[in-house]
């Protein structure tokens, strides 16, 4: 296991995936008239995919929810069947967690779901609604065809407060105790005009 890569290239690329989530989350607030405003997707300055909104914001958000699961349970956290975010118990034997990795004073430990919940601005009962809805849509909405999303609005905010955090999750249950600098994750975009 080659701990360096994970460290340096596939987490931050699972941090830029929830970046990407949260971009869709805030497109799709800004604009949530039907039908969906036209999209063009430019790549080296040409014209390549033309859809509309949801041809980026719905994968953006569905696959940085899956990445923001991973995230989470990187970081030892996951949920319980009585709602409730908790330490994952085992680990399969491929499976690399925060645990791995190590400082000058030992072994990092798995995420205290307690203290991950009191680093969300709300309250820890709002926390832990956004982080138990990453998955239960990641393990109904995006793994089987279902209705939740539909019939849960109030996901949709949960989502957003959600992906928010994890990245600040990883820096600093991560990278801090590393003693490194956060990694270049953030996407840049430019703000909507007349807004």
């Amino acid at each position: 296991m080659n701990l360096d890569r994970v460290r340096d290239e596939i987490i931050p690329r699972r941090m830029n995936a929830v970046d990407a989530l949260n971009l869709a989350t805030r497109y799709q607030g800004q604009w949530p008239d039907h039908p969906p405003p036209p999209l063009e997707i430019h790549i080296d300055g040409k014209l390549q995919v033309e859809g509309n909104l949801y041809t980026f914001t719905n994968p953006a958000i569905e696959i940085g929810l899956v990445h923001c699961r991973a995230l989470l349970e990187f970081l030892g956290l996951t949920a319980n069947k009585s709602d409730r975010i908790v330490n994952i118990k085992g680990r399969r034997p491929s499976d690399i967690g925060i645990e791995h990795f190590s400082n000058a004073s030992g072994r990092l430990s798995k995420v205290d779901p307690e203290s991950a919940l009191g680093r969300y601005p709300g309250g820890k009962v709002e926390a832990e609604n956004a982080l138990l809805a990453v998955f239960q849509i990641t393990n109904k909405g995006i793994a089987h065809i279902t209705e939740d999303l539909l019939e849960n609005p109030d996901h949709g905010r949960l989502i957003a407060f959600a992906g928010l955090g994890v990245p600040s999750l990883v820096v600093s249950y991560l990278y801090t105790p590393l003693g490194l600098a956060a990694p270049d994750y953030k996407l840049t975009h430019r703000k909507r005009e007349g807004v």
